[in-house]
């Protein structure tokens, strides 16, 4: 059997040896399979034909890419991925996967565990990624580096050095936040630095945050740009004095409002306040775009005022209160409405200025206990 083996790969390498022959008398090929132009290219390589290699390298740039042909493209010795004459299919191959796995939630999760590291690598840099949240892209790093690297050490230093810097920490949940610190897979001074600087811009005020954007560090930047993540992030500020409070900021793109017509809706990952969970939800209603605060499980246990507030121009810095209500426990608790506009005044493009900053909508949730 090993016979056979041998000579099937000597008929590989001789078809392979003869295409090469007749380009370099014709300048052309008679192959137009991936598989086949993929032998040549290798051998043009091996034999150092540029001309060919080149040749080869645009022949494939034609040809219909799958996930299954980027795979091979991509699993090559990094001399030929890194080459001049194959660098253009190289980043053409990365470009597909960013384009064909741009929603992971469409994918099984093991569907994507056999990637190879430069198309994880393009994938979760991509600022277009759609996902719930981050914590799915952490939660994948580890899955993947785990499966790829069983052992700790290499693992560990494949994440340190090649995807740890592609993790978007501050739009990570809290809670994930505090598993990163106990992960040995991370170096622990690299953890508490990202968790440090998440958690602090967590509890900024949003027009205050573009201190942590316009970094010059370009990777240190790209942790501070926001997905389109379908279960939208927060800000949080939280009082003691002089009684219990705390202050939510929500900022929508444009696009993602636009995006609720006609019977859409989204929600705000849910935040913690004297004991219960809040959510925001924002949805396309019977031709008006609302607003709603609501619980994560079941009726308020505790009577609390809430405010809502809204930032209408780049140079106001404050939000401006729209009304104050209470709730009290009596009251059978259903989501409360805190903005309601017809949707032709909200998203009508004579009318984008008066609720959108650089195209979000900012708009804030003021929560006092009042027991």
């Amino acid at each position: 059997m090993s016979c056979n083996l041998a000579n099937q790969c000597d008929r590989f390498v001789e078809a392979s040896l003869m295409e090469l022959l007749k380009f370099m008398y014709s300048n052309n090929l008679t192959v137009t399979a991936a598989s086949d132009v993929l032998d040549v290219l290798l051998t043009a390589e091996k034999f150092d034909v540029a001309s060919c290699t080149r040749y080869c390298g645009r022949l494939l740039r034609t040809l219909t890419m799958t996930p299954e042909s980027v795979l091979v493209y991509l699993d090559l010795p990094s001399t030929i991925l890194m080459s001049e004459a194959f660098q253009p299919l190289t980043i053409a191959a990365k470009q597909f996967y960013v384009v064909y796995f741009k929603d992971m939630t469409k994918y099984d999760k093991d569907e994507i565990l056999n990637l190879p590291l430069a198309g994880l690598e393009e994938i979760i840099a991509s600022d277009d990624l759609r996902l719930l949240s981050e914590n799915e892209v952490y939660r994948f790093v580890l899955k993947w580096a785990a499966s790829q690297y069983p052992k700790l050490e290499d693992s560990r230093k494949i994440i340190m050095t090649r995807l740890a810097k592609f993790i978007r920490y501050p739009y990570m949940k809290r809670r994930m936040l505090t598993d990163l610190l106990t992960r040995k897979e991370f170096d622990p001074e690299f953890a508490q630095k990202v968790v440090t600087e998440a958690l602090s811009f967590k509890s900024t005020v949003p027009n205050k945050q573009h201190a942590y954007i316009s970094d010059e560090n370009s990777n240190v930047n790209r942790r501070f740009v926001e997905r389109p993540y379908k279960v939208r992030p927060i800000k949080m500020v939280k009082f003691q004095q002089p009684r219990p409070h705390c202050v939510v900021y929500l900022e929508l793109k444009r696009d993602i409002c636009a995006s609720l017509f006609p019977s859409g809706n989204l929600i705000s990952e849910p935040f913690e306040f004297g004991g219960q969970e809040f959510f925001l939800m924002a949805l396309h209603h019977m031709d008006h775009f609302e607003v709603y605060l609501a619980t994560v499980h079941g009726p308020c246990a505790f009577p609390f005022d809430y405010e809502f507030a809204g930032r209408y121009s780049i140079q106001a810095q404050e939000f401006v209160s729209r009304f104050k209500r209470s709730y009290t426990c009596e009251e059978l608790f259903s989501p409360i409405l805190l903005f309601k506009i017809p949707w032709t005044c909200f998203m009508g493009e004579d009318k984008k200025d008066l609720y959108f900053i650089n195209d979000r909508f900012h708009l804030s949730v003021e929560l006092s206990d009042k027991r």
